[in-house]
């Protein structure tokens, strides 16, 4: 009975010590903990990553609960008509940033506008072989994570330093990946042929730029009665933030139609979104921040945000109905 009263009684005193530990040193770590959950819950860094996790998907709650247990409303238009000091004379346009400033400094080109300066034409020998590629399979396909078309930028992995390409012209100021023109507009003449015309903005940003159109939107939020780390934590959810955003390297573009031009949730509906929802993936182009997918992006639903990766992972991420960190995930 020795050894086994032995291991009892260290049990016992082991407990003790522990318990009387805590005791005296409870507030001390009540205040760690009130630290580290304050600083979790506010940084947006840790947004789509602040549960248990084992690679880019997580287990936490849906973005809509998450909204909906926060004291922090997004303060995002979806009304079906816009409001008068968003309205463009000229074209109508109203975007994310709600903010007139930018919408006047935008550029937004059909295919029409685009060929006028350019001697492109959609041959047969660009367009995609849909067929083929639908045909594929994922062991046929080659990803690698160093291949530009699949690299992942978003907040917890910012653009790399040392990652480089070449802008091509688009028309006028609006530039973009060099490499990505042709399927561009390859998809722009498709469309066309099927009555639907395009309209492309937004494609590369300087980082001066990405980090006005953020600091513009902290400002509103702020403005509206947030807390600066309210509106950080707001507006990281609706502009990307600066370093992060797949803009500053031209391969990503906000796209909308001659007959509906707004950014906005119902552009899902025009004839544009359905076309583009169907048949982007054909040409390279995703939907990069799909619906349903927010809690893994840490961006709020937009279907008109574009995102270029390269037909085949295209093809993939359309068939299986992944978001780019579910690709990664699964294929990377």
């Amino acid at each position: 009975m020795k050894y086994p009263c032995l291991i009892e009684m260290t049990v016992i005193l082991s407990f003790y010590y522990l318990w009387r530990h805590i005791a005296s040193n409870g507030r001390r770590y009540v205040g760690i903990a009130f630290a580290f959950m304050f600083f979790m819950s506010s940084c947006s860094f840790s947004f789509a990553v602040f549960t248990r996790q084992t690679s880019f998907i997580n287990t936490q709650e849906p973005y809509s609960a998450i909204i909906e247990n926060s004291d922090i409303e997004l303060a995002i238009e979806k009304e079906a008509t816009p409001s008068a000091d968003m309205l463009l004379a000229s074209k109508n346009v109203i975007n994310e940033y709600d903010d007139m400033e930018a919408i006047e400094n935008a550029d937004f080109y059909t295919l029409d506008d685009i060929l006028e300066e350019t001697d492109y034409e959609a041959t047969e020998e660009e367009a995609p072989v849909v067929e083929e590629i639908a045909v594929k399979t994922v062991y046929e396909m080659k990803f690698d994570s160093s291949d530009w078309k699949l690299i992942l930028v978003n907040k917890q992995h910012p653009i790399p330093d040392d990652y480089s390409f070449n802008l091509g012209i688009i028309k006028g100021n609006m530039q973009c990946d060099e490499r990505i023109i042709a399927d561009l507009l390859a998809m722009m003449q498709a469309a066309k042929d099927d009555g639907i015309n395009l309209e492309v903005c937004s494609p590369y940003r300087t980082d001066g730029r990405q980090e006005w159109l953020f600091d513009k939107k902290i400002k509103n939020y702020m403005g509206q009665g947030y807390s600066y780390m309210e509106a950080y934590k707001t507006a990281s959810q609706i502009v990307t933030i600066p370093g992060s955003s797949e803009h500053q390297i031209g391969i990503a573009f906000d796209i909308y139609s001659d007959t509906y031009k707004r950014l906005d949730e119902a552009f899902e509906d025009t004839e544009a979104g359905k076309w583009l929802a169907a048949h982007s993936y054909e040409y390279g182009f995703v939907l990069r921040y799909p619906e349903g997918k927010e809690y893994i992006t840490s961006i709020e639903y937009e279907p008109w945000h574009f995102r270029y990766v390269g037909r085949d992972a295209a093809a993939v991420m359309h068939r299986e109905d992944l978001c780019l960190e579910e690709f990664w995930d699964k294929y990377l």
